[in-house]
């Protein structure tokens, strides 16, 4: 009898593990139908479908470690942050998948209410969430769109030495702006920005990339507090925050 274990699990979906398959149980199968579509499209290792009945999806696992977790220190060598680097170029120089992303504008109104929610619900310092609205703003300007993973935390990026050998987790993909990806790969690991920089082999826009970094953390911050996740655990999202003051 293969040992179920309980990878994450919260009101909107689960993820399960028996023994080399992953079992994701979403109640809201448009995520899971933007997820096997973008698996489809993506020019990098991804995970094999094993088979779909909704309301779960099997995935076999992938090779490899992950770059990393959010609040811990990555031992991943800079020669596989540089190779995630360049898998996410190739992503990003991929053709346009046919559904769009959030617009400025929405990502704006988003913006104000999670901000607005931080501070009458005591859960923020006023002053230290209107800073990183400040420096939030730098990321809601035009810019050409790309395919974007839309969720490309270091967790869901595998590496075997400089191999990118699986991207997971791909419900978010969308059209969307290719420093977005770069900021949330990077969020809570500024010191990997260079080695990633250096894969993706183009200059990146420092100020934009910490202002993903601030609107990213803003705006999750509600959304872990009510699934039950701990914003506020060393290097996570409110020190990434603090950072910017």
């Amino acid at each position: 009898m293969e040992e179920v274990k309980v990878v994450v699990a919260h009101q909107a979906c689960a993820t399960l593990r028996v023994g080399d398959v992953f079992l994701k149980v979403d109640g809201d199968q448009t995520r899971t139908d933007v997820e096997v579509r973008a698996m489809a499209m993506v020019p990098v290792p991804t995970p094999e479908i094993l088979w779909r009945k909704p309301p779960v999806l099997a995935l076999a696992t992938v090779p490899g470690t992950a770059l990393g977790r959010l609040g811990e220190p990555s031992s991943a060598a800079p020669a596989a942050w540089a190779a995630a680097g360049a898998a996410v170029r190739k992503l990003h120089d991929s053709p346009l998948p046919p559904w769009p992303g959030p617009t400025v504008d929405e990502l704006a109104a988003e913006l104000d209410a999670e901000c607005e929610w931080l501070v009458t619900s005591g859960t923020l310092p006023a002053d230290l969430v209107t800073r990183n609205r400040q420096v939030a703003e730098a990321a809601l300007r035009p810019w050409t769109p790309v395919f974007v993973h839309g969720d490309l935390q270091l967790a869901h990026v595998f590496v075997d030495g400089d191999e990118v050998t699986g991207i997971i987790d791909w419900t978010e993909a969308s059209q969307g702006d290719a420093l977005f990806d770069l900021a949330i790969l990077t969020l809570g690991n500024e010191d990997r920005l260079d080695d990633v920089a250096a894969g993706y082999g183009a200059d990146v826009d420092l100020d934009v990339i910490r202002a993903w970094w601030s609107l990213r953390s803003l705006g999750a911050i509600r959304w872990l507090v009510e699934h039950g996740f701990d914003p506020a655990a060393p290097g996570c999202e409110i020190d990434v925050l603090r950072a910017r003051m």
